[in-house]
């Protein structure tokens, strides 16, 4: 699974901590997420995409989608 959570924290001024902070993760859960180590679980899925204020589908894709 693609992401675009790097850019998108980016985009806001967040660091890694400040991302996990707000989704009640460990920053290296954040950095897993990120560099496509770890797929997040749905529920996780969905507090990143009201974080952020975007939908799962803008957020996460599937390998080879476009």
């Amino acid at each position: 699974m693609r992401n675009s959570l790097k850019a998108l924290r980016a985009e806001r001024g967040w660091s890694q901590a400040d991302l996990a902070e707000r989704l009640g993760v460990s920053r290296q859960t954040v950095n897993a997420i990120e560099t496509g180590r770890y797929d997040p679980s749905l529920p996780l899925a969905f507090v990143i995409a009201r974080v952020m204020g975007l939908s799962i589908e803008a957020i996460f894709s599937e390998d080879g989608d476009d």
